[in-house]
């Protein structure tokens, strides 16, 4: 038997995104957003509203990277989603991480977190069904501990979801089928 739930945004995983950009004087901008999936193997588009000041500085610079959280760093991908840039404009140093510039695009890459995609700002996209910042991704970078060989290894990510039912966060580590292959045993 099946039971009605609450309306909530209700698919699981939800990633655990963090936007990272420059604010007007240079300094570090970092938000957590479980709302991003890929358009397109090349395009990026995050659900945001212009209210945040990471599409304000998006918008500014033309540019932003996506990195994926991790469970080493839960606290920190938590705290930049519950502090605000608007509110708490150095909240990047409160955490403790660390950054360097990208090469490619004007904005931060976050190095305690081990996957990163690097955008340029596309468009902002905004209707009654929802609003969005769409980037072309130009760069990837992977910290070399989550490597095997030259590719990454997912389980060694340790990649973090959000639960929109109880509001948790879970790890994104084991590895259970072959996708494009497993299903060809029922054809």
């Amino acid at each position: 038997m099946r039971k009605k739930l609450n309306l909530t945004e209700g698919i699981f995983p939800m990633p655990v995104l963090m936007i990272a950009t420059y604010n007007e004087d240079g300094s570090v901008n970092v938000m957590n957003a479980a709302w991003g999936t890929m358009q397109e193997r090349d395009t990026v588009a995050l659900n945001l509203t212009e209210s945040h000041k990471t599409v304000q500085n998006i918008k500014a610079r033309g540019a932003f990277t996506v990195s994926i959280a991790d469970a080493a760093h839960v606290v920190e991908a938590d705290y930049f989603g519950v502090a605000s840039g608007n509110q708490e404009p150095r909240k990047f140093e409160k955490s403790g991480l660390t950054a360097e510039k990208s090469p490619i695009v004007d904005a931060p890459v976050i190095n305690e977190f081990p996957l990163c995609l690097e955008c340029r700002f596309i468009e902002y996209q905004g209707n009654e069904f929802g609003v969005g910042v769409i980037g072309k991704v130009v760069n990837i970078t992977a910290d070399e501990s989550v490597m095997v060989g030259d590719k990454v290894d997912m389980s060694l990510v340790n990649a973090i979801a959000f639960d929109p039912y109880t509001h948790g966060y879970y790890k994104v580590a084991e590895r259970v089928g072959e996708a494009f292959k497993d299903g060809l045993k029922l054809k």
